[in-house]
């Protein structure tokens, strides 16, 4: 009887090692083709290694055109994303006559913007940290109080709502694009109240992309503002600042914003806190102003001011617990973050001020798990740091006292 061998099929194991194995022998045979092509048209004069690097060095070339080429595309596409929404929301201008002489709100306007007021302070050594300084260096204190203009009403949306023509540098080229669309949505929101407009805000939960990309390319631009700041500020990073505060506090689009972008937003609270501590610049207090500036402004978000103090709260506890641990044995402390932990004391101090301020019923008292976490041995910590670092433990003590004061519910 004649026996005969079963052929064994291959499992998947050995079939992915087999195309692998094809796929490295493809590999070298192609870098043996190429090696031997380049061989043959190297031109006289030239040696092997020179004329690969002219080669690599041309496709180099081509490829970075090609990104150039697709990123503006990209940029184009999106642009027409956010106009197809706004072209959505927006559904028609009221022609009636009585809407005629209407006003309108623009971000343009000479007195939102005057960078003559604000450039000269920015333009010293940077060490000027006056409460007028802190709190107007980026020029958006004034921004919330901006005059109004005659309108047509017999024109589209787009002509009522002109684009920005902010003259910036390269590095601010990156918010153009989403402080245009911010202010355009904004002025939709303003012209739909005054019944110019008729407007449906629900269309920003079908497009929750646009929203989200938009909020993270203003914020995005802001925080690579915030870790390199040059003085004096251009005007599209000071409009950047007046559209996002306008946005936040906006009693209609916050919802729609906060709902879809808020770990974009905590990210971002929590990136600036660090760009404060982290700064040990010579003259640094003219950024560190501006900084705590926008986080003041973000405070003035109920939902967001929650969220800020508790990340104010922890990074306080948790330097006060290093600096007493540092002084109990004998050890050197952090100088520069010992310096700029005071910017975080004093915005913690005008965010518990709103609270406190916003409070009617003073009988009511929460409690939140930072809160409770601060307080807890900060007696022991003031007793044990007033003799050396005074200043330090004074402000621990005001913010105990405006805790224990302000009617608030910190997670």
């Amino acid at each position: 009887m004649e026996l005969r061998s079963v052929p064994q099929s291959r499992g998947p194991a050995a079939e992915d090692k087999g195309r692998r194995e094809n796929q490295v022998w493809y590999l070298k045979i192609s870098k043996l083709a190429l090696a031997f092509a380049i061989i043959h048209s190297k031109p006289p004069g030239k040696s092997c290694k020179e004329y690969t690097e002219h080669l690599a060095k041309i496709v180099s070339e081509q490829d970075f055109g090609w990104r150039s080429k697709v990123e503006v595309l990209e940029a184009e596409v999106f642009r027409l994303r956010q106009e197809l929404l706004l072209n959505k929301i927006c559904r028609r201008v009221c022609l009636e006559s009585g809407k005629q002489g209407a006003f309108a709100e623009t971000l343009l306007d000479q007195e939102c913007i005057n960078p003559v007021s604000y450039s000269s302070q920015l333009e010293d050594s940077g060490c000027d940290v006056s409460n007028d300084c802190a709190f107007d260096s980026l020029g958006t204190v004034s921004d919330f109080h901006q005059s109004e203009h005659n309108i047509d009403a017999s024109k589209s949306w787009l002509e009522i709502v002109p684009p920005l023509n902010l003259c910036c540098a390269s590095k601010d080229e990156s918010l153009t694009a989403p402080v245009q669309f911010f202010q355009h949505l904004l002025e939709i929101r303003k012209l739909s109240e005054g019944g110019i407009l008729q407007a449906d805000f629900t269309e920003l939960e079908n497009d929750s992309f646009t929203i989200c990309n938009s909020v993270s390319q203003l914020l995005d631009g802001l925080t690579a503002f915030y870790n390199s700041p040059k003085f004096p500020v251009s005007n599209v990073l000071t409009e950047a600042v007046c559209v996002l505060i306008r946005l936040i506090t906006d009693t209609k689009l916050s919802n729609h914003v906060l709902k879809k972008c808020f770990k974009k937003l905590e990210e971002f609270k929590k990136n600036l806190i660090q760009i404060i501590l982290r700064n040990s610049s010579v003259n640094r207090f003219q950024a560190l102003d501006a900084v705590s500036h926008t986080l003041v402004l973000l405070g003035r978000n109920k939902i967001l001011r929650n969220s800020l103090i508790s990340f104010l709260l922890s990074e306080l506890r948790q330097f006060a617990e290093q600096l007493l641990q540092a002084y109990q044995i004998h050890e050197m402390y952090d100088i520069t973050q010992y310096e700029n932990i005071f910017s975080l004391f004093m915005i913690l101090e005008q965010l518990l001020q709103y609270q406190t301020e916003e409070s009617n019923i003073s009988s009511l008292h929460y409690d939140g798990e930072e809160k409770i976490k601060f307080l807890k041995n900060l007696d022991q910590i003031i007793l044990h740091l007033s003799d050396e670092f005074p200043l330090f433990s004074l402000y621990l003590w005001r913010v105990s006292v405006l805790l224990n004061s302000a009617q608030i519910q910190i997670d």
